[in-house]
């Protein structure tokens, strides 16, 4: 039930990618509520007074009207009811013989150990890899920089970016925006919980990507700006990529760092319909009064019906560090794709009406900055393992970060360290196989386990529990997890399941709220429990696995043969990663409580 977004480049908290903004206006702009007429939409009226600069990579690295209406398009064919699924474009190909006696090798523009495919946050893993001695490329199909609106996380997971090497504690301080607590998460006037130092930092994209920018160029990393991938080549030796400006080069490992709708996913998952998605809606706004604390999530209404549809709003909320009258608003809802769920501009109409009330202002008095809108699709069978020889996939496109996040700079920043001395490891060893690579996305409990928090605060068009069933059902899990404190609450808070905690908070919930139980069985259904049942039970296996026979294992690493070495090492940290071990409490408690 980890609920809480990430802000990465391009997502919430915000995304892999982020939502992209445009600069400061220049003079003041205001809401104004007119009369629904057949023309131009609330929405478009508002996009299309703000001047819009240049789109960037990454998810929400588009925020013009014109690239919302496209969204819509692509989520409108996701939700389509056709059953004919139409094949994907084959951007990989293997290709038998060696890529050095083919015709293609005299016509290589350049050679190198690792090629990122995807710059946003692939320039984090390049990076990572540059410091351990490799040769690393970036290919990125526009200007590799950040968005203008901020991503937020904690201190706690940038300082994980430190331990890996490729930021100081002096970047941090100087991408470091905004600073603010306390954190609230609370659900339609059944209480209120008040943490510190949850997403309480907002992060300019911007310095940030400029900072590690030229942290890579100063490695020797290689940028490719403004080129797409047009196909990936795997021969016997090497990993080939053609660029859609006809370059070719070549490595020993491709990542693919191209987010959530990467062709290589697409092409791997045949053109698949998500089995979840996040579909999120927001502004930047100056006029707040009041703006020294942020809301984590927030419900204010129980289900309602939008369109043809029903859905479940949330928010988030945090202080700009563009001013302190700027505040960034984000509504969010869960949604199986089916036909008739409801678009991001019907979504944003609804957004106008209630994020006044939400947040105790009039829409007269506001200047819109930015419009922030975003769609993030999940699937059951993630962490996505390797397909092909030589083709690795990387942050949202491996679907690591967690299904009730927005977006992975939160897990990108968790998985790092692991990821880039896996990969290192791999590319000197030559353990580039399909079966070597998967071991470096393996299989998680803890973020199997997360599907059912995900189905359970999804609305349904035919239900048969009350309106207000996902907010008492959210409420009872926090309210026990606040009473169980912070070794409980502050994980979850964070996309971090973990076995103990969970039962803990399962058990107090059932003691608590024994009526609750049936309507869950309702919401989610039988077959999702009884699947959901099976990953618990691998979460308190492997959190046996790691807390006991890891101990006995490591010592003995070193004595095994350079094959078996490493794929013990990607076991154990699968054990570790998979259980939610790694994450380790970094200060006191510091949950202030209800109110």
């Amino acid at each position: 039930m980890a609920m809480v977004t990430h802000m990465k480049n391009g997502g919430l908290s915000l995304f892999h990618g982020s939502f992209a903004s445009p600069p400061p206006l220049p003079t003041r702009r205001k809401f104004y509520v007119l009369a629904q007429s057949t023309a131009p939409s609330r929405t478009q009226r508002i996009m299309e007074s703000i001047p819009v600069s240049g789109e960037v990579g990454g998810a929400g690295g588009a925020y013009s009207y014109n690239a919302l209406k496209r969204l819509d398009g692509l989520w409108s064919s996701i939700c389509s009811a056709s059953p004919v699924v139409q094949e994907p474009q084959q951007v990989v190909s293997n290709v038998p013989g060696l890529f050095r006696e083919s015709e293609k090798a005299e016509k290589c523009t350049d050679m190198f150990d690792v090629l990122v495919c995807g710059g946003t946050l692939g320039i984090f893993i390049a990076a990572a890899l540059s410091c351990r001695g490799l040769r690393v490329g970036i290919v990125e199909k526009s200007a590799l920089r950040g968005r203008e609106q901020e991503w937020n996380i904690s201190r706690k997971e940038l300082l994980e970016l430190v331990e890996v090497g490729v930021l100081t504690e002096d970047d941090i301080d100087h991408v470091i925006s905004s600073s603010f607590n306390p954190n609230r998460c609370g659900f339609e006037g059944k209480g209120e919980i008040w943490v510190n130092d949850i997403l309480n930092l907002g992060v300019s994209p911007a310095k940030l990507i400029e900072i590690m920018r030229k942290r890579f160029d100063s490695l020797g990393g290689v940028i490719y700006e403004g080129c797409s991938v047009s196909h990936i080549s795997i021969y016997e030796d090497a990993a080939v990529l053609q660029l859609t400006d006809g370059k070719i080069l070549s490595s020993h490992l491709i990542i693919d760092a191209m987010g959530n709708f990467s062709p290589v996913v697409k092409q791997i998952r045949r053109g698949r319909k998500p089995d979840g998605i996040c579909l999120v809606v927001g502004s930047c706004c100056g006029g707040f009064k009041e703006n020294t604390t942020s809301d984590v999530i927030f419900s204010s209404a129980s289900v309602k019906r939008v369109g043809q549809s029903v859905a479940q709003y949330f928010w988030e909320a945090f202080p700009a560090g563009s001013g302190p009258l700027e505040r960034t608003t984000y509504m969010f809802t869960y949604l199986y794709p089916e036909p008739g769920c409801p678009l991001l501009e019907e979504l944003l109409e609804d957004y106008w009406d209630l994020m006044p009330q939400y947040q105790g202002v009039s829409l007269d008095d506001l200047e819109v900055l930015r419009v922030i809108y975003g769609i993030f699709p999940t699937y059951r069978d993630s962490p996505l393992p390797a397909a092909f020889d030589r083709v690795l996939q990387f942050g949202d496109a491996s679907g690591i970060q967690s299904p009730v996040s927005f977006g992975g700079f939160g897990s990108l920043t968790r998985h790092l360290g692991r990821l880039s001395a896996g990969i290192h490891e791999a590319v000197n060893s030559n353990f580039l196989d399909a079966h070597s690579l998967s071991l470096l996305n393996p299989y998680m409990p803890n973020l199997s386990a997360s599907w059912l928090f995900q189905r359970a605060m999804s609305a349904k068009k035919q239900s048969n529990v009350s309106p207000t069933f996902i907010n008492e059902l959210l409420w009872a899990n926090f309210e026990s997890m606040q009473k169980l404190g912070d070794p409980v609450l502050r994980p979850f808070l964070q996309d971090v399941i973990q076995f103990g905690s969970l039962v803990k908070t399962l058990g107090l919930v059932m003691l608590t709220r024994p009526l609750i139980i049936p309507s869950i069985f309702k919401q989610v259904g039988l077959p999702v429990l009884l699947d959901w049942f099976g990953h618990f039970a691998m979460l308190g296996y492997y959190t046996f696995l790691s807390s006991y026979i890891d101990p006995a294992i490591r010592p003995l690493l070193n004595r095994f043969p350079a094959k078996m070495r490493y794929e013990w090492k990607r076991k154990l940290e699968a054990w570790k990663y998979g259980a939610g071990l790694d994450y380790k409490l970094s200060h006191p408690a510091k949950t202030i409580g209800k109110i």
